[in-house]
């Protein structure tokens, strides 16, 4: 009798250690939702390096993820949803740019702030967009000699 009570509890305690870290994982990569946000809209020449649950950031601070990626048909341009926590008030003529975290790194969407007086609403489209800059191209051009020479 003794051994079964000793099994049941260290299994209990296994169990709540498991459940403890499963809970702080989550937290950890975001996926509580313990914060409301809004959607926000963009729509890009080239997504390269983004997708569902890619960082929004503002000033290095993660303020969202994307939500959403579409290929519009008749534009051929990537249609992106993206999510922002509430209280965080975005001026509507901020632009949207597609920044790389380094040489080695991924991509994340960045929101460059401007200076009106008004935010965007949830739902809105962003207007000034930037996309991806495929750095493979840019060392293709500086090979291959792109630059002017006078």
């Amino acid at each position: 009798m003794s051994h079964n009570t000793t099994e049941v509890l260290a299994g209990g305690l296994v169990l709540a250690a498991a459940i403890g870290f499963a809970v702080y994982a989550g937290q950890a990569a975001g996926l509580s939702r313990a914060g409301s946000s809004y959607e926000l809209n963009a729509s890009f020449r080239s997504l390269e390096g983004v997708s569902v649950g890619t960082d929004v950031r503002l000033a290095g601070v993660k303020i969202g993820t994307v939500t959403g990626v579409d290929l519009n048909p008749q534009t051929f341009r990537a249609d992106t949803r993206f999510s922002v926590k509430d209280g965080i008030e975005i001026p509507d003529d901020s632009a949207v740019v597609i920044s790389s975290e380094g040489l080695l790194g991924g991509n994340f969407v960045e929101v460059m702030p401007g200076g009106s007086p008004f935010a965007f609403e949830a739902g809105d489209a962003v207007e000034d967009t930037q996309g991806a800059v495929s750095l493979i191209s840019l060392l293709v051009k500086f090979v291959a000699g792109g630059g002017d020479e006078g």
